[in-house]
């Protein structure tokens, strides 16, 4: 639904767009980027929302999360703090124009590359409190994995077209 733009902005040029599309608006940064939408930007602040206080978490606290790293990984500690750092640039990365895509395209990698640890995690029985031990738990996340993949595509305006 096209937003009436007040008149007084258009004859003193602060807006010169007359109407706009809220729902359609196109990043200044990369005027090829798919079109913005609402569903599109808040899905992004969720993801940026979700990753970066996980990459913190990564990063201050590796030791959590050392007993789901597989056992062919060298230098787990390392890693472990390596995908905190990933997580927070990607998840900054998503909500400034300029890195967006990168940040869409890194952060499906890294959901890519965390799936061994993930499937790890479930199928070797290891315990991690405060985290279920059930496939209540491990099932859901395992399948949710793909989407994170996507998730992270869209946000980043990489796929996805919008309605018209």
């Amino acid at each position: 639904m096209p937003i009436p733009v007040p008149e007084w902005t258009r004859s003193e040029g602060l807006l010169r767009l007359g109407t706009m599309r809220a729902d359609r608006l196109r990043s200044p940064a990369d005027p090829g980027a798919a079109p913005e939408t609402l569903a599109r930007r808040g899905l992004r602040w969720a993801l940026a929302a979700l990753y970066t206080p996980f990459g913190v978490l990564h990063v201050t606290r590796p030791g959590a999360f050392l007993p789901i790293m597989p056992p062919a990984i060298p230098h787990p500690q390392a890693v472990v703090v390596a995908t905190g750092v990933a997580e927070i640039l990607g998840g900054i990365g998503l909500l400034l124009p300029q890195t967006r895509k990168a940040a869409g395209v890194g952060l499906a990698l890294y959901a890519i590359g965390v799936y061994p640890a993930n499937i790890y995690h479930a199928v070797a029985g290891v315990h991690v409190p405060p985290l279920p031990d059930s496939w209540w738990y491990h099932g859901p996340r395992l399948a949710f994995q793909p989407v994170f993949v996507l998730w992270a595509l869209y946000a980043g305006g990489l796929i996805g077209r919008s309605r018209r």
